[in-house]
């Protein structure tokens, strides 16, 4: 079958300049294809990708079959394509730069491809240049800008961004991540006519216009409620106006109310100027009758005065001579205290000598008993003996008790310094510990799911029958901070989060728990049966030290034993060295040198691979991510040799405070038996020491005995001395009594006293009655001066009061201080108001009253009545237009909506229809359907797609979470297939979709592939695989593209179909021969 399709052959072709290299894919033409609107006809490559230098690829213009093995360059075609074609990078998900597509080593690469379109060909070129990372155009080889190449683009229906049009290898997974609207956008680009995507487009801006105006015009429900509050305000206005005339009234009576009260205090003020008047004449009057009383009070003034100044010069020389007497008195009291002191000196002498009698006798009392006791003593035996053998035992048990406290202070000694060695691993358990709890919140952030297994697992360990290990990235435990970046730039993100187990069981138990019960997504591996943790690395690390490299990946971090097995095996941890910048330096050479795979410098890491044709070395080098789980580490070794230490301790001081316990014990029975020494000891010495103590007290007492016989006193003559001093003393008072009686002998001068107080006494009274007599005529002239003073006083008060009115006044009708009353304040205030302060207040209340009534009205509800009734008016014309505008949207929705749902509709039961035949012939059920969530949001529309494989199941709706990998894959290439003949896009191409497929399905897939793209009327088609099955079904509208490569393939100038066809039929012949 394979030779009945067309066939083209190609390979890379070396080319020696580095700056231009190119690859170029010519497509095959066909006259009977020219009817479509554009599809490939050449495709140029230069130096573009990895693979090849130069290709130049010619498809065929129905399906072709891109076959290579992988590694070939069958994606670099597609990566082309897209690139050709003005698409992104992010289009293909393999790089985010463009430069990054050329050949490395290569300053440039070039895309060209020619579609055909009638009436004239478009030949579109791409060239990318690796420094600026920047791209120039060019349309039928004329330079060109990008909207240009787009704008020829989009007239020719290609978009590089649908995936229902072009599906990556890389895009595959997110084909079935498309939802459902993204689905049915996609299609209708695709398939549908230029005006359905329109239409739809249209709808979906209608609509969101239709919400504005919809909201406009829910605005008539303010508009009645802002109508309501006019209404209110309506009346607060009248309110307002009427509140305006009372509050009138009431300024125009507090305008009047000073007046009236100035008015009344002016009467007041000339009644009591006339009272006034009237008292100061009568005041006149009464001055003039009390004149002769005034001249007899002041004679007899002037003679009380006289007879003060004699009694009081009689009074001071009484004074004198008393304090004179008083003197004497004095000194006299002073002598018989001398005379009593003398006396009771020598009371004191006599009671002293009589002390000294008994202590004598006391004294002699007890000399006498000490020296009966002494005679009575019997001669001291001898107890030296005795008391030098308890001298011995004390010294023993010294010695003793001495080497028990050396014990006691050593091992307390000893059991501070245990203490103070527990307390600091304690501390340093403490700040390991802080680390794991760090990177477990970091796991909690980052993993929650994971962290979730994690409090699980540490519940549950008794379930699992070996050992089952955390998340990686805390168990791991790096020996230096600095090399964390290596560990996790060299394992994956996933494994660093993954579980470990030893047994494959434990971990099907782990992962059904986890997935199926709690719903859990989280990651776990099982280490190899046999043990790789031990193996050895290819080549000492010694004999790597000349380029650099220091250290393997496994000597950087502890792990457990599974852990580390896995890593090992998996990612070979025990065989990739660490470099410094000195293997960076000299990288070329290492390579070459050392026949590594994979190694890492300072802040790089390189993977050398050796291709399968060329085998050749090819090297990839990614700067290192900094470290994020690993950067705070516990050292294992550290932690396990604490915590054995901190078990030591505490056995050996539970030991030290047992032997304490028993050495306390044995100094309380050393110090018990001590005393009783001591006491025994004492006892001996008193018994030795007392006959001693009584001679050396009698000796003592002799001595005070003769003191006191010494110390006698003679009482008769210190009664003589007593007696002359008494003798002198009374001498003395006799001569202090003689001139007190002298003194006494002035007493006529109070005689002289008391005549001179008897006449002060008449000439008081005759005082008196002048001015009783005096009083009386005054009386009234001190009321009428009284009433002359209050009526003055209430004057002026009058007066100042009448002008503090007069200025109120005239500030509260805004009057100036030289202007005159206004004529209308004087005809309306003066003649219409009340006159009376009485009649003033009490209408004043009433109007205040009737004001305060009207509560919460100012000038504002005026103004807010004028602007509500002005936006009433504004908002009316306003919702009338919207609903104008309304009515019109509605109508070219209900318009729009008819023409596109009746194209969706048909769109769609086309593409179910060829999609439930496909899935019919794989015996499986598949439906295509309009999904609707509600009919007026458009923009949620799209297209459902439901399938079932298996005859116990349902239909389900085809979801990335719901359906296996082969599954979600035969669904959309069949999906695509239904799409092949609706297409109005001049080309598709699907990349490795058939991957995934088991080999029935993946059979009846490439039939249906083959059956559909082969079809005259459909578009050209690009089908990638690495690989086909035997006995596939062909056509002769195919073409197939076998991609080889290797060191060995001609290149491409070389290529001569004629002379290989024409070998190929010799050998034929030959054979038949």
């Amino acid at each position: 079958m394979l030779c009945n399709a067309n066939t083209v052959l190609f390979g890379p072709d070396v080319i020696a300049s580095r700056s231009c290299q190119a690859i170029f894919l010519r497509l095959h033409d066909s006259p009977e294809n020219l009817q479509l609107c554009s599809y490939f006809k050449i495709l140029k490559l230069a130096v573009f990708s990895r693979t090849y230098n130069v290709c130049e690829v010619y498809p065929g213009p129905n399906l072709n079959v891109v076959v290579g093995a992988n590694g070939t360059g069958k994606s670099s075609i597609v990566c082309a394509i897209c690139l050709g074609l003005a698409g992104k990078p992010s289009f293909l998900g393999r790089a985010d730069k463009i430069s990054l597509f050329v050949k490395q080593g290569c300053m440039k690469g070039m895309v060209e491809i020619e579609l055909s379109k009638s009436p004239d060909n478009i030949i579109i070129t791409r060239e990318i240049h690796v420094v600026s990372n920047a791209s120039v155009w060019f349309i039928n080889r004329k330079p060109a800008t990008l909207k240009a190449v787009e704008e020829q683009i989009a007239a020719l229906n290609i978009q590089v961004d649908n995936l229902c049009q072009f599906l990556p290898q890389d895009k595959v997974g997110e084909f079935t991540k498309l939802t459902k609207t993204e689905l049915l956008e996609a299609t209708e680009k695709s398939i549908g006519s230029p005006e359905m995507y329109q239409f739809h487009c249209e709808l979906k801006n209608f609509r969101e216009k239709e919400r504005e105006l919809e909201v406009n015009v829910e605005k008539t429900t303010s508009l009645e409620k802002m109508k309501q509050r006019v209404e209110r305000y309506k009346q607060d206005v009248e309110r307002y106006h009427e509140c305006k005339r009372h509050v009138y009234l009431i300024e125009m009576l507090e305008r009047k109310r000073p007046w009236v009260e100035y008015e009344n205090v002016r009467e007041q003020h000339e009644e009591v100027k006339q009272s006034r008047n009237q008292v100061k004449k009568e005041l006149k009057r009464l001055k003039e009758m009390q004149a002769p009383w005034t001249k007899k009070i002041q004679e007899a003034e002037e003679n009380l005065k006289s007879l003060d100044m004699k009694i009081r010069d009689n009074t001071e020389a009484i004074r004198n001579i008393s304090q004179k007497c008083k003197e004497k008195q004095d000194a006299l009291e002073m002598k018989d205290k001398q005379i009593e002191e003398i006396n009771q000196a020598f009371r004191m002498k006599k009671d002293e000598e009589t002390n000294r009698q008994k202590k004598i006798h006391q004294t002699q009392k007890i000399i006498e008993e000490w020296k009966n006791e002494l005679d009575t003593m019997a001669v001291c035996e001898n107890l030296q003996p005795q008391i030098d053998a308890v001298n011995v035992e004390l010294k023993k048990l010294q010695e003793e008790r001495a080497n028990t406290d050396n014990d006691v202070s050593d091992l307390k000694a000893e059991k501070n310094n245990q203490e103070q060695e527990r307390k600091r691993i304690i501390d340093r358990l403490g700040q390991l510990n802080n680390i794991m709890h760090m990177k477990e919140e970091n796991l909690k952030v980052k993993f929650r799911d994971t962290h979730s297994a994690l409090m699980w697992l540490r519940k549950n360990k008794d379930k699992f029958k070996k050992k089952a290990c955390e998340p990686m990235m805390l168990e791991i435990n790096v020996k230096d901070n600095r090399h964390a970046k290596y560990i996790e730039n060299h394992i994956s993100s996933n494994d660093m989060r993954a579980f470990v187990f030893e047994s494959q069981e434990d971990m099907e138990t782990f992962l059904v728990e986890m997935r199926d019960h709690q719903k859990l997504r989280v990651n776990a591996v099982c280490a190899p049966a046999e043990s790789c943790a031990e193996k050895l690395p290819s080549r000492p690390i010694e004999e790597l030290h000349q380029y650099g490299f220091y250290s393997y990946l496994r000597e950087l971090f502890d792990a457990p034993h599974p852990v580390t097995s896995y890593l090992c095996s998996q990612y070979r941890v025990h065989d990739v060295p660490v470099g410094t910048e000195k293997t960076r330096d000299m990288i070329e050479r290492v390579i070459q040198e050392t026949n590594l795979r994979q190694m890492y410098t300072a802040e790089e890491r390189y993977v050398i691979k050796v291709s399968c044709y060329t085998k050749q070395n090819i090297t990839s080098n990614t700067c290192l991510k900094e470290a994020q789980f690993l950067s705070s580490s516990v050292d294992t070794d550290e932690r396990g040799q604490l915590e054995n230490q901190q078990q030591a301790i505490d056995n050996l001081l539970k030991s030290l405070d047992a032997r304490l316990a028993s050495l306390f014990g044995k100094q309380k029975h050393l110090e018990h038996k001590d005393n009783k020494l001591r006491q025994e000891k004492k006892e001996l010495l008193e018994r030795g020491n007392r006959r001693r103590q009584l001679e050396s007290k009698i000796a003592v007492k002799y001595d005070s005995l003769r003191q006191l016989e010494q110390d006698a006193i003679d009482l008769e003559k210190e009664f003589n001395l007593a007696n002359m001093k008494i003798k002198e003393i009374n001498k003395q008072k006799a001569e202090i009594m003689t001139e007190l009686t002298h003194l006494m002998k002035n007493i006529p001068l109070n005689v002289v006293k008391v005549a001179l107080a008897l006449q002060m006494t008449r000439m008081t009274s005759e005082k008196n009655r002048l001015q009783a007599d005096y009083k009386a005529g005054n009386g009234q002239l001190r009321d009428a001066q009284q009433r002359f003073q209050e009526l003055a006083n209430r004057k002026q008060l009058l007066y100042e009061k009448c002008m503090k009115l007069m200025k109120q006044a005239r500030q509260v009708c805004r009057l100036g201080p030289d202007q005159g009353f206004p004529e209308d304040l004087k005809l309306y205030a003066f003649q219409t108001l009340p006159n009376t302060l009485e009649e003033i207040d009490a209408f004043l209340n009433e109007e205040k009253t009737r004001a305060s009534c009207f509560t919460g009205l100012n000038a504002s509800v005026v103004e807010e009545y004028n602007k509500q009734t002005q936006e009433i008016q504004q908002l009316t014309e306003y919702l009338e237009k919207k609903k104008t505008e309304l009515n019109n949207y509605k109508q070219n929705i209900s318009e729009v909506k008819e023409k596109w749902l009746r194209l969706v509709k048909v769109m769609i039961e086309q593409i179910n229809g060829k999609f439930s035949k496909f899935f019919s012939s794989m015996q499986c059920v598949g439906e295509v359907d309009l999904h609707v969530e509600k009919e007026e949001e458009y923009e949620k529309y799209g297209i459902r797609i439901r399938v079932k494989f298996h005859n116990s199941t349902e239909l389900h709706e085809l979801t990335p979470y719901h359906h296996s990998g082969g599954e979600k894959t035969v669904s959309t290439m069949l999906y695509l297939m239904a799409l092949q003949e609706l297409n109005r896009c001049p080309f598709r191409v699907v990349d490795e979709i058939n991957q995934g497929m088991d080999p029935m399905n993946e059979r009846r897939v490439f039939e249906m592939v083959v059956e559909t793209a082969c079809k005259k009327s459909t578009s050209q088609y690009f089908f990638i695989t690495p690989k086909l099955l035997k006995n596939l079904t062909y056509n002769d509208k195919m073409t197939m593209l076998f991609v080889y490569n290797g060191p060995f393939m001609l290149e491409t100038y070389r290529w001569n179909m004629k002379y290989i066809k024409r070998r190929q039929r010799r050998r034929l012949a030959s054979m038949k021969e």
